[in-house]
């Protein structure tokens, strides 16, 4: 072989290698998506998205955040009241994330990933908004 050949051959060995490196540096978040990246496992100050962005494909870790509303019902539950009056409650849950960095280093396993009744984390989570609706002898749906 010649080195004509084996120059070629490296060339076209090493524009895969960068072909290969961009196709896993680009990455798309959705409009109701954000990517919170860690360099190094630091993390960098402004989630990305949405949209078109580049990550260095061996240093910078992405994780996806939800922002979308989520609503979690509440079983229904019988209380008696004072005076004695059983009363059905029915409640829904509505929560959303605010803050995507928050959401991922402050909170260990975020309200997506677990779907867990919210009375169990739902102090942690200052994003909680909930509705509730009672009548003392049928039950309406929220």
């Amino acid at each position: 072989m010649n080195g004509v050949s084996v120059g070629l051959i490296v060339l076209v060995a090493a524009l895969i290698v960068v072909i290969l490196f961009l196709f896993a540096a680009v990455k798309v978040a959705r409009e109701y998506e954000r990517g919170v990246i860690f360099r190094l496992g630091r993390l960098l100050p402004e989630p990305k998205g949405p949209g078109l962005f580049l990550l260095i494909p061996v240093i910078d870790r992405m994780v996806r955040v939800d922002l979308r509303t989520v609503t979690l019902n509440v079983p229904p539950q019988e209380v008696i009241t004072k005076d004695n009056v059983p009363v059905r409650v029915n409640a829904v849950a509505y929560f959303r994330i605010v803050d995507a960095n928050a959401s991922i280093v402050q909170i260990g396993t975020t309200w997506s990933r677990r779907r867990r009744s919210p009375r169990r984390r739902c102090a942690r989570c200052s994003a909680s908004t909930f509705s509730t609706s009672s009548s003392p002898s049928e039950t309406r749906s929220t």
